[in-house]
């Protein structure tokens, strides 16, 4: 009988799966908190040094043009709008990367560098959003999945909206569909969690450090010792 089913837990390896479990578990939550925090930090410090842009909430930047639009501000708008510009292909080289090393591996390392760099160019502020923009975009398609789930690490409207349908899953007996698991629940509000928390270190590392960004690039150096 193999010893990692849940018959024989007398024996002395008989818990090791539970042990094990709880491992794999653990990695993927860590994961994709470290994510989610990268991205609020990224958000809170290109939104206070760049002009009021998003760096990784492609949403906010795309309504925030749309509100320029209708006031006629046509430069609000652009200066809104180019980060997608600039996300949309991260996304495709993070795919490409993907497929290319069989891991999202190279596609953060790249991040990592991307955001480390920026403060210390000689760029202007729409430059500068363009690349962590681009370094955002690698984020959202490098890793998809964690521990078979799906969720954003760059976006987090949906993920509150699911965490509302997990918790009532879970609360409400007899329920048509099966309740969310334990990882899948924990994934979902760690997640928003995360980049509430990476919103605040943001705003709390711009009086404090002159190149804030090297935060979340030591926290993907972090992520990439997780992969």
């Amino acid at each position: 009988m193999d010893p990692d089913l849940p018959g024989p837990l007398l024996r002395g390896r008989g818990r090791d799966h539970l042990r094990r479990g709880v491992a794999i578990s653990a990695r993927p939550l860590a994961q994709a908190t470290i994510l989610t925090v990268v991205a609020g930090i990224a958000d809170a410090v290109g939104y206070v040094t760049m002009n009021g842009v998003f760096a990784a909430n492609m949403t906010g930047n795309t309504v925030l043009a749309g509100i320029d639009l209708a006031k006629g501000n046509h430069l609000g708008a652009w200066n809104h709008l180019t980060p997608l510009v600039a996300f949309f292909p991260g996304a495709m080289l993070a795919r490409v990367l993907v497929r290319l090393f069989k891991g999202p591996g190279a596609a953060i390392l790249l991040e990592a560098a991307l955001i480390a760099a920026v403060g210390f160019l000689p760029l202007t502020e729409e430059n500068a959003v363009m690349i962590v923009a681009f370094a955002m975009g690698l984020q959202a398609s490098a890793i998809t999945s964690f521990a078979g789930h799906s969720v954003s690490t760059v976006v987090v409207t949906s993920t509150l909206a699911r965490t509302a349908d997990a918790a009532v899953d879970r609360l409400w007996p007899g329920s048509p569909t099966p309740p969310p698991s334990a990882v899948n629940t924990w994934l979902l509000a760690l997640t928003w969690t995360g980049y509430l928390i990476g919103a605040v270190i943001g705003g709390a590392l711009l009086p404090i450090m002159a190149y804030p960004l090297l935060v979340p690039a030591a926290l993907l150096v972090l992520l990439l010792l997780l992969l």
